[in-house]
């Protein structure tokens, strides 16, 4: 069944791509050794050198292949270019259109191309581009959320969608264990891509603070209150902190500009100040106010309850999924 691999891969799971530079080479490589697939956040403006640096960095931490993953929101096509140089095996890419003459450029560099997609009409598109898998984002994801609808109800859809060809559907939102892995397979997925809870493992890039509170909290709310100037029309899931209570009803004409400096970061290797309602979530590098800065996180945060290394966090949900198939679907 369906925790075997796709895409060449030994297992059927994803970690996300996690922005802006929390999924960085340790988190991946560590996902890719675990024989899961490992996503690596390209930089949201055109860095191809840094990228290609990033890659290299990766692959000096796992002999097997990993991902990269693209915001086509953001200027990126020398960052593609970079993706495509370095024969990485998996290119994901979301938020935007991925048109056939791209995915055919990928497949000629030997690239596959995962598109993450949050609603039927988009899910048709990345199927008539051919791309090599789809991810289907659902509405208890965490961070930017694509999508309107359910995952219970966007999958099937999807997997109906592309049953006369084969192309594997992932399923995304709201999965933080084996049994949410499972009831993904039942649906029809070949795989579930997991965010909040790659987040919350040692290798992660995450701030500590932030890591302590995907633990402590059980409450999220969709909201579009952070990063309205610097990615306009892209709502997101977060944690519900005692900030967000206090700020949730913000009023519609404002945004980060006007807004105080909370903190520092180094993103992507380049020092950036950290507004109030920036939208940047505190990685490790973050001083300042990280109370007051974007937690971005899933539906099911509530069922993680500890900080784990990245390959536990592979290979409790494969196993334990075995386990739930054997226990509760086989008849012998």
């Amino acid at each position: 069944m369906g925790w075997k691999g796709i895409l060449g891969f030994d297992y059927g799971v994803v970690q996300a791509p996690l922005g802006p530079d929390v999924s960085g080479p340790e988190l991946v490589a560590a996902v890719a050794n675990a024989g899961a697939i490992g996503i690596l956040r390209a930089p949201d403006w055109e860095a191809p050198d840094y990228l290609r640096e990033l890659i290299r960095e990766t692959r000096a931490l796992t002999d097997k292949h990993f991902g990269v993953g693209i915001v086509l929101s953001f200027p990126h096509k020398e960052n593609l270019k970079a993706v495509l140089d370095e024969k990485v095996a998996v290119l994901q890419v979301s938020w935007g259109d991925f048109p056939k003459e791209l995915v055919s450029e990928a497949h000629r560099a030997g690239v596959k191309v995962i598109h993450q997609v949050g609603c039927i009409e988009d899910a048709k598109k990345a199927k008539c581009a051919g791309v090599d898998a789809i991810i289907v984002q659902g509405h208890e994801a965490g961070g930017h959320v694509l999508g309107q609808d359910g995952l219970i109800s966007l999958l099937p859809r999807v997997v109906n969608l592309v049953s006369d060809c084969d192309i594997p559907v992932i399923a995304a939102g709201g999965i933080v264990d084996a049994r949410g892995y499972v009831a993904a397979l039942v649906l029809g997925a070949r795989g579930v891509c997991l965010g909040t809870r790659f987040l919350a493992t040692l290798e992660s890039f995450a701030h500590p603070h932030y890591k302590q509170k995907l633990i402590e909290s059980d409450k999220t709310e969709f909201t579009n209150i952070f990063g309205r100037s610097r990615w306009p029309g892209a709502p997101q899931r977060v944690l519900q902190t005692p900030f967000f209570n206090e700020w949730r009803h913000l009023p519609e004409h404002e945004n980060e500009e006007n807004q105080p400096v909370i903190g520092l970061s180094i993103i992507h290797g380049v020092p950036k100040e950290v507004r109030r309602f920036a939208g940047t979530v505190p990685n490790s590098t973050t001083t300042g106010n990280v109370d007051c800065m974007a937690m971005y996180a899933g539906e099911a945060v509530g069922l993680i309850n500890e900080i784990l290394p990245a390959g536990e966090v592979v290979k409790s949900l494969v196993e334990e999924a075995q386990h739930i198939i054997q226990q509760k679907f086989s008849h012998d």
